[in-house]
């Protein structure tokens, strides 16, 4: 049943119309939460601990910050605001798109305890609306807002998917104690024995040719993102696209010589 008496953070005044001046900010609460989950994780970050960081009484905090799922709300929207947005829409889309693209994947791999948290549904803080307002800006000229709106769902969808697997693949090899190399050479037996079977053509077509699986995170990134990209100016008017030179620049640095002769395993 919705909860008629909730008050968004944001329609909360921060400093009360009467009482004593407040000791502490929201900022300085958030920096405090935020300092501790990039320690120790999201799940360490307690009103207790947080009044311990600041020298605060864990019952006063609440003066500033109702709930738990307010100050996650604190948190994730100054993590936003880490995204580097100025001077968008540069007139250059694809520019602005891959710039922030760069932007976010960073932001979460400084922050990766924001995987965890859920943002379905958005709370619209101050850096989630300059965010909107200059990203969707850049493609406003061109498309209509509900055809922005899909386009940068594409987009966020892979950028979040993207970043999400990294994260995830670098806490399950922290986990096991190997590298991703040695990872790789534990498995080569089994995939050896797969590829000698004949049965699994298009998996051994992934084991013999495939160089994508060898590039670094940042080339994997760079070139699925290039392919969104391509996805995105395909539904824009041709007057739109981007200067062809910086695309061709960067689709020369993915598909390099070099890449080509790499394998993920050696058959014996």
């Amino acid at each position: 049943m919705p909860d008629a008496e909730h008050v968004s953070i944001w329609m909360r005044p921060e400093r009360p119309a009467r009482g004593p001046k407040p000791v502490y900010s929201r900022a300085q609460i958030t920096e405090a939460a935020i300092r501790i989950a990039d320690a120790e994780g999201l799940e360490a970050a307690t009103m207790r601990r947080i009044a311990a960081e600041i020298g605060a009484g864990a019952m006063s905090l609440y003066r500033y910050v109702p709930s738990r799922d307010d100050l996650v709300e604190l948190m994730a929207d100054r993590l936003m605001g880490e995204i580097d947005v100025e001077g968008m829409p540069s007139g250059d889309w694809r520019a602005d798109l891959t710039r922030y693209a760069n932007e976010w994947r960073a932001m979460w791999l400084r922050h990766p305890w924001i995987a965890a948290v859920q943002r379905s549904l958005p709370g619209f803080g101050p850096s989630q609306l300059l965010l909107i307002e200059r990203l969707m800006g850049v493609l406003d000229a061109f498309v209509s807002i509900d055809e922005n709106l899909a386009l940068m769902a594409m987009l966020n969808s892979y950028i979040e998917g993207n970043v999400r697997e990294e994260i995830s693949s670098a806490g399950e090899f922290r986990r096991s104690g190997l590298s991703e190399s040695e990872w790789m050479a534990r498995s080569h037996s089994y995939v050896d024995r797969l590829v000698k079977s004949g049965e699994y053509p298009i998996f051994t077509k992934i084991v013999m040719e495939a160089r994508h699986p060898h590039l670094s995170r940042d080339e994997q990134f760079r070139y699925g993102l290039q392919r969104v990209l391509d996805c995105i100016a395909a539904a824009l008017p041709s007057t739109a696209e981007s200067p062809v030179s910086a695309h061709r620049e960067g689709r020369e640095e993915q598909d390099g010589p070099g890449q080509a002769g790499r394998r993920p395993f050696k058959r014996a």
